[in-house]
């Protein structure tokens, strides 16, 4: 088991190299870092908690991929492959966590706990013999997959709204939109096969708008179903719904210029601290999002011909 952890360690330190950051900077810039956007997370909103859990919840689902299990049960065996499993998702969810605990979040830190060693003790096995029906089919690929990989954390979206409706919830209700939004930049995160760019016969902008204005319809379509249920019971809130719905429209479309301005690689650490760096501070999305088109622009224009 520690041959396995050494080799993860050397493997961070070589992606951070090839990302252009020496591992020591990495290491005591992204403590600071994630201690400062937490906090601004905890002074912006109110239900920051559930944000939290959601986010360490979703970097533990990472590690619980099935394929990636089952490589682990092959190479170490069944006692091993627990004792690794239970291990990553404990080291993963030490600076949440922590967090949580100096915040004095003690029940929201059993959940946190409680669930990551769940996960780590299950095998998920997502095989199925059918294929859900998406709205998504005439624009593939980003939302039709997506939305089949992703129903799961969707129907979760749509519960809790229907359950903030019925406890006057209206914090819950917008955690609801965040789960969608969150989900559907999710989509965008991978750098797609470089023939799925070339087939568009347009050029670098009229193919970034047509990327956008895809995500805003398609995001649209997925939220639109708490948007009324919640419009319905909070009435007075329409105007910070429709203000969270503008961030999340932002945020996708921001996510969407990192990808392709780093594409076909995958979008670099400084980006990824960009852009959670705009979760607490809206406002820099202004200056992002035309900055990021600028070198999308440039980067897929070869591949555009």
């Amino acid at each position: 088991m520690k041959e396995y952890f050494a080799l993860q360690y050397t493997m961070t330190n070589r992606r951070l190299r090839d990302a252009g950051v020496k591992p020591i900077f990495a290491y005591i810039i992204l403590p600071v870092g994630f201690y400062g956007l937490s906090t601004i997370l905890f002074q912006k909103s109110d239900f920051a908690e559930y944000i939290y859990i959601f986010l360490a919840l979703n970097v533990i689902a990472i590690l619980s991929e099935t394929k990636r299990a089952e490589f682990l049960n092959i190479c170490f065996g069944d006692a091993q492959f627990k004792k690794i499993r239970i291990t990553e998702n404990l080291i993963l969810s030490i600076p949440f966590v922590s967090f949580l605990i100096y915040k004095q979040f003690f029940t929201y830190t059993l959940l946190l706990l409680l669930i990551s060693l769940i996960l780590s003790l299950l095998n998920f096995r997502t095989k199925f013999n059918y294929t859900i029906f998406t709205p998504f089919s005439r624009r593939p690929f980003e939302f039709s997959t997506g939305f089949r990989n992703a129903f799961p954390l969707l129907f979760i979206a749509y519960v809790l709204a229907f359950i903030a409706s019925n406890v006057n919830n209206f914090n819950l209700g917008v955690f609801s939109l965040i789960i969608v939004f969150a989900t559907s930049v999710g989509f965008y995160l991978n750098p797609e096969n470089e023939y799925f760019v070339w087939i568009y016969s347009m050029n670098p902008k009229k193919f970034l708008f047509s990327k956008m204005k895809t995500a805003i319809f398609f995001s649209s379509t997925l939220v639109l179903p708490i948007l009324i249920l919640l419009s319905i019971i909070f009435p007075q809130n329409i105007g910070l719904l429709f203000l969270f719905i503008s961030f999340g429209w932002a945020f996708l479309v921001c996510t969407i210029v990192a990808k392709y301005s780093s594409y076909p690689n995958e979008i670099t650490i400084p980006q990824s601290f960009l852009l959670a760096l705009c979760i607490g501070l809206p406002p820099m999305l202004f200056i992002l999002i035309p900055y990021l088109f600028l070198k999308a622009e440039t980067r897929i224009k070869k591949i555009l011909k």
